[in-house]
């Protein structure tokens, strides 16, 4: 069979550009085809310039041709005009010049609504909630996104701790965001997770002084300036306590569900039964608490809790809410946060690491909404 130019087009329809995940050829990066043979030459136009997915992208595309037939491909990179950009970001986002009623434009300065917000989304929002520093709530959040990842969902983070950020490094995240005319696309990690973080945009030695109406501004552009494509699971990693940004966050996502983080301390669930009643009283639904460093196992096999015992069913009791799991204290889960290799990933036989699958395997089954959403369905 003869090698035409509709025959490599479509041959490249179901190749996806890394980040967008969308289709190559619906996106329009597919240009000058040309076909000699059994050899192709053709140019894909980058989103940016410098993308650090190209290599991906050629060996994507290489391998799709080579399904047809083709022995030969020559492939050239090049870069987007502004224009083009704009139109990806319409492709994706919708018009920003729509009127009211039609798709929502783009971006919060365009008055785009929060995505998460609508009844009608799917994605199932978790806020990762404790009320101090130095429970491991920044390394369960990343260990639980990557269990339900690899439960073959589409899972994205946020990193909302501005002040201690640290998604990124734990995820392993190499490269910052894309800009496509003004739209960010989150980069990948571990596990295929997605996150944004204010560690994109400072250095980790530049202190963020910043107040609640700086902070407000900042998480609405997270959701709303974040080309997210709605996953099943968006989860937030939010900073200790209960001020500003879990205020905003409560305002922002009314439909979200709450995970409480503790340690087994009894000192330490009393201060983190405080994120749970904030939690009440904006009428966010609490569903479950983790505890995390529940124990050591030592070199004898036996099991000592240097954080004492009970404080996660104590917790759990208090806000009448189930015990989800309780993490155990090894060394190979921090080294795995400062490495950027999850647990979950690296030793997925360990005992820390069927804690995270086994939460993830609650939250999933044991604690789906039970309310459906539909899309074709509006209330006007």
């Amino acid at each position: 069979m003869s090698i035409t130019v509709d025959a490599v087009m479509a041959a490249l329809r179901p190749v996806e550009d890394p980040e967008l995940h969308r289709s190559i050829v619906d996106l329009d990066m597919v240009r000058n085809v040309r076909v000699d043979g059994d050899s192709v030459a053709l140019e894909v136009t980058l989103t940016i310039a410098g993308c650090p997915l190209r290599n991906e992208i050629q060996n994507r595309v290489t391998a799709a041709l080579e399904g047809i037939g083709v022995v030969t491909v020559t492939l050239e990179f090049g870069v987007m005009t502004d224009e083009q950009r704009a139109a990806v970001r319409e492709k994706l986002q919708g018009d920003p010049s729509a009127s009211a009623g039609s798709q929502p434009s783009h971006g919060h300065a365009e008055g785009r609504a929060i995505p998460f917000a609508d009844p009608s989304s799917t994605t199932r929002v978790m806020l990762i909630a404790s009320g101090k520093g130095g429970v491991g709530k920044s390394t369960v959040t990343t260990n639980l996104s990557v269990a339900l990842a690899q439960r073959g969902k589409s899972v994205a983070v946020i990193d909302a701790d501005v002040w201690g950020f640290s998604i990124p490094r734990m995820l392993g995240v190499e490269h910052p965001p894309a800009v496509i005319d003004s739209m960010l696309v989150p980069p990948t990690g571990a596990g295929g997770v997605r996150c944004i973080s204010m560690g994109f945009f400072a250095k980790e030695d530049q202190p963020v002084i910043w107040r609640g109406p700086m902070l407000h501004k900042a998480l609405e552009q997270f959701l709303t300036d974040v080309f997210w494509d709605e996953p099943d699971y968006l989860l937030v990693d939010l900073p200790p306590g209960t001020g500003d940004i879990s205020l905003s966050l409560a305002q922002f996502l009314p439909r979200a569900e709450v995970y409480v983080v503790t340690t087994p301390q009894p000192a330490a669930q009393r201060v983190a039964q405080r994120a749970g009643f904030m939690a009440q009283k904006v009428n966010l639904e609490i569903k479950g608490v983790i505890e995390n460093m529940s124990w050591f196992t030592g070199d004898d096999g036996k099991r000592y809790e240097l954080f004492g015992a009970g404080g996660g069913d104590e917790l759990a009791d208090r806000l009448a809410v189930p015990l989800l799991g309780q993490i155990p204290l090894v060394t190979e889960l921090r080294a795995g946060g400062d490495s950027g290799h999850p647990i979950v990933l690296t030793d997925p036989a360990s005992d820390a690491a069927q804690a995270f699958t086994l939460v993830a395997e609650r939250v999933e089954l044991d604690l789906a909404p039970t309310r459906r959403y539909h899309r074709e369905l509006k209330l006007l």
